[in-house]
């Protein structure tokens, strides 16, 4: 590897580690989103799967008002935005997508219900596709795709989700939901509230 290719990686990962200071985010989801896709690309030429933009951004242009707070899902730079309703609170975290653009829904709706260690049951099209899937994977299984915590949004079957399997986070790798790592929707859960405003764009 260059002496190019080491100083490009370091300044990412800098910018990456100043970048999750200001927002709350751990170097742990630095190291498995940013780090290791970096590491990759530069060593291999490896193509970069595992990508997420943690560029802060205003809520000004995606919102009206902040009243029960907000929630904006970038699905392009693979990136949730919340503002508290006071502004006090701003958050950032890396997510999971759709695997494909008909998976993916784009919009305004709302959280409806705020669900705990929640049971998971595929979707009529996803049971279609792989009838070997079970029924129901109950809360609290570490094989459960929804993970510890679950925002239902006002949209059948969609959900803002915590995972077990963190190596989805960044990735294209869900069937229409949004997921984070497990420390981060503990944490959205208890700063989100129903009624908060979600936008997926």
């Amino acid at each position: 590897m260059s002496r190019d290719s080491l100083h490009r990686i370091n300044r990412r990962l800098f910018l990456g580690s100043a970048a999750m200071a200001a927002t709350g985010l751990s170097m742990p989801a630095l190291a498995q989103t940013t780090g290791t896709t970096e590491m990759e690309s530069a060593a291999g030429g490896a193509v970069r799967r595992n990508i997420s933009s943690f560029r802060t951004l205003q809520w000004q242009p995606y919102f009206d008002n902040l009243r029960n707070g907000a929630i904006l899902v970038d699905l392009t730079s693979r990136a949730l935005h919340y503002w508290s309703e006071d502004q006090s609170v701003y958050r950032l975290y890396p997510t999971s997508v759709p695997l494909s653009e008909d998976l993916t829904r784009r919009g305004r709706t709302s959280v409806v219900q705020k669900v705990t260690n929640p049971p998971w049951r595929p979707t009529p099209s996803m049971k279609a596709r792989n009838p070997e899937w079970p029924d129901m994977v109950p809360g609290g299984s570490p094989e459960n795709p929804l993970g510890v915590r679950a925002l239902y949004l006002s949209w059948t079957y969609y959900r803002i989700h915590g995972t077990h399997d963190t190596r989805k986070i960044g990735r294209r790798s869900s069937n229409g939901c949004v997921g984070l790592y497990n420390e981060h929707i503990l944490e959205l859960f208890d700063l989100s509230k129903v009624g908060t405003q979600v936008l997926l764009i």
